[in-house]
């Protein structure tokens, strides 16, 4: 459903602005009557993008804060109404205002903290609103709040650690890839000249050089086109080598292989690859545990349901296969049987995290019994990613060297032996 920016008065004659979700335009100003308001201006908002054209976040810092003043403020006896003003008062991200601000005028007609922050899926999160509705229903949002807070930071802690460690060989990948076609396009070609120059018609090369001036030939020619005759007619199209081609290709196929992941089925198979990668797969399952024992242990303590709480966690993991994994542990509780134990079988859960939870559901204390795993899996992520970061530069650095090595060996191999035999 479209959203729609409004301005409108209050009961008590002050003038709001906001965004609601619905159908269309009669039906929000339908909402906004029926909250007592008096509309003055509502048009339907345009997407929320920056100038590069992507949508506009909330920071994980600029959430934190929110969070953390929140329960401050809840706790100092603000009411929560008050407390969302102010802080969309001081909110300095203008998007985040409007959000706060839409947030406000909702809680005010009487609607739940959580499902007014349901409306913005994008800002926060499943895991996020059910914790708020589990802590609104439990009379302790303060104390949620709070848990929140410290949640959100261990998961941006973790992703920036994995962007981290991924930036520097995704950047060396990128320089190879770059390079690889630029010698292949203007550098080779020529040696190649040279090379037949040198050594006539008839000059034998080895096989890694040969290899290589084929590979610069295809790459330099427009064979590809000309086995499509429409293509090769093109005034632009028509005149352009197969490596550009290849390369346009390869970003065509990146876009639609991204937008084939978003999709249920393309999630569940890319997240089912990834867990069979040697090394990435015991860092994934790593942060899955943890993630899983911060977000159930939170969840837990708050007074939400077993079930509740392993639907939610599911989600919240971030992976299709053991969120299907969890959905499937969740039927069998449901039957009557432990959870502890359909989490020893469970293939992507380390007995240990089984083992803890059987000895929670003995002595009642699961909640207390989780946060330890997730303390322990957090430090073992840490650990993990360290060590992969050590490993992964001079590992690309003999790659990138074995790449330069093996191109100037198909060169200056062959110059060598030519110029040694016009020696003689």
């Amino acid at each position: 459903m479209p959203d729609f920016s409004y301005t409108a008065l209050g009961h008590d004659g002050r003038q709001s602005s906001g965004i609601l979700t619905a159908a269309s335009r009669e039906v929000a100003l339908g909402m906004l009557r029926s909250q007592g308001a008096k509309p003055l201006t509502i048009k339907e908002a345009k997407s929320k993008k920056d100038g590069f054209g992507l949508r506009k976040k909330v920071k994980i810092k600029d959430l934190v804060i929110f969070t953390r003043e929140l329960s401050t403020m809840i706790s100092a006896g603000v009411s929560l109404p008050r407390g969302l003003d102010t802080l969309a008062a001081q909110t300095e991200n203008k998007y985040f205002k409007e959000v706060v601000t839409a947030i406000n005028h909702d809680v005010e007609s009487g609607r739940p903290l959580a499902d007014a922050m349901a409306k913005f899926p994008r800002v926060f999160s499943e895991v996020y609103v059910n914790m708020v509705g589990a802590g609104e229903a439990g009379g302790i949002l303060d104390d949620i709040m709070k848990r929140l807070a410290t949640q959100v930071e261990k998961d941006s802690a973790i992703r920036h650690k994995i962007k981290s460690a991924m930036a520097y060989p995704i950047v060396i990948l990128s320089i190879t890839v770059i390079a690889f076609f630029g010698i292949m396009l203007f550098v080779i070609p020529k040696i190649g000249k040279i090379l037949h120059d040198l050594g006539g018609p008839n000059a034998k090369f080895p096989i890694y050089t040969q290899v290589l001036l084929n590979l610069s030939s295809f790459l330099t020619s427009h064979s590809i086109l000309q086995a499509v005759p429409l293509l090769n007619k093109l005034p632009l199209i028509g005149s352009l080598p197969n490596a550009v081609l290849i390369l346009a290709l390869m970003v065509v196929g990146v876009i639609y292989l991204r937008r084939y992941i978003r999709t249920p089925a393309g999630q569940y198979k890319f997240h089912l690859l990834l867990l069979r990668v040697p090394v990435l797969k015991t860092v994934l399952i790593k942060i899955a545990v943890a993630r899983f024992a911060q977000t159930f242990s939170s969840l837990m303590s708050s007074g939400v349901t077993v079930l509740e709480a392993l639907e939610v966690t599911g989600k919240a993991i971030g992976n299709r296969v053991i969120q299907k994994q969890l959905v499937d542990v969740a039927e069998a509780v449901k039957n009557g049987q432990s959870l502890g134990k359909q989490l020893l079988n469970a293939p992507y859960f380390p007995p240990i995290v089984g083992q803890m939870i059987i000895v929670g559901e003995e002595t009642g204390k699961i909640d207390e019994i989780l946060v330890k795993v997730a303390e322990f899996y957090e430090e073992e992520v840490d650990a993990v990613i360290e060590s992969l970061t050590s490993i992964i530069e001079p590992v690309m650095i003999v790659l990138l060297g074995g790449i330069v090595g093996l191109i100037a060996a198909s060169v200056m191999g062959p110059i060598a032996g030519l110029s040694k035999n016009i020696g003689n």
